[in-house]
């Protein structure tokens, strides 16, 4: 890229932005006998409770799945443990989920939801004055929610706004489009990941998450308290809710990072990975201290693999 375009990371990363408490949760439900079902990188995530890779290491049932149907194929064969799925990501995943909420899984199936919608995270980011001159959002989020969910950034803040792909031309024409509208001083919302996202989005999709989950605030690790953001079963589903099955719910956010990890501010884009003294230091791939290096999304783990920063 030319010196004067910088290209910044946002909060994209579930695992990154998944607070310390759900994880805790997590450790607890396992440690009270459940089979605890989650995706490969919420096992390793750092938390000053530990990571469940601690819990299993101390005996717990922690299994990794690639899918919430393997959690629940693992419910039906083993009817008398109980099993919960925890349920991390954003609107890609979170529509799987309700999915599975709504289909009348087997009895001795919950889940313990971590889901987020995007859309009002980059709302507080832009309130709490990150200067952002263009957003790239998401197309696997936007394939869900539809390019229209974003029309607010240069409807409502004047900034230019592309839904784009993941393969090296979708986002250079994502790049492309944000500087023209940039340079000619319009903000427009452009959709240039037609081949997979539509204006309206899944609407199906869209259907059973309002069906399975409320809205409600919820904790971002780096971000705080992000208004109507969060995905939580609806009451009438509340035998699914693995929050209420085990009587756990934690709410003290006030240790959410590990001591002296930089990860809030890379999420939030204010730093870089670089910045943190810990960075391939005591913060590395193989043995991450903070989050932001745990998951294949995270952006201090994408900076390490990629050699970025290195002299």
């Amino acid at each position: 890229m030319p010196e004067n375009l910088e290209l910044v990371s946002g909060p994209g990363c579930p695992v990154c932005v998944a607070s310390s408490q759900e994880v805790r949760e997590a450790i607890e439900i396992s440690e009270r006998g459940a089979m605890l079902c989650t995706f490969g990188d919420m096992i390793r995530d750092v938390t000053p409770y530990g990571s469940l890779a601690d819990a299993k290491a101390r005996g717990a049932d922690v299994r990794i799945v690639y899918s919430g149907l393997d959690a629940v194929r693992l419910a039906r064969e083993n009817p008398e443990r109980e099993v919960v799925f925890f349920a991390i990501g954003f609107e890609t995943t979170a529509a799987p989920t309700a999915a599975l909420i709504l289909a009348d899984p087997p009895g001795n199936f919950s889940v313990l939801t971590s889901h987020r919608l995007t859309p009002p995270a980059v709302e507080v980011l832009i309130a709490e004055g990150v200067p952002l001159r263009g957003i790239i959002a998401p197309g696997h989020v936007s394939s869900i929610t539809g390019a229209i969910a974003w029309a607010s950034f240069p409807e409502k803040h004047g900034i230019p706004t592309v839904v784009a792909g993941f393969e090296p031309l979708d986002v250079l024409m994502g790049i492309i489009v944000l500087l023209e509208d940039i340079l000619s001083g319009k903000a427009r919302l452009h959709n240039e990941y037609r081949r997979v996202v539509r204006r309206e989005g899944n609407i199906k999709a869209q259907k059973m998450m309002s069906n399975a989950f409320e809205t409600r605030e919820v904790f971002w690790r780096g971000l705080g308290m992000v208004p109507d953001s969060g995905l939580f079963i609806r009451k009438e589903f509340e035998s699914l809710d693995a929050r209420r099955r085990f009587g756990v719910e934690h709410h003290d956010h006030s240790e959410d990072m590990p001591e002296g990890c930089a990860c809030g501010l890379v999420v939030t884009g204010r730093a870089y990975p670089t910045d943190c003294p810990l960075f391939m230091a005591g913060c590395r791939p193989e043995n991450p201290y903070g989050p932001c290096m745990v998951s294949v999304e995270g952006t201090c783990y994408i900076w390490a693999k990629g050699r970025i920063g290195e002299q």
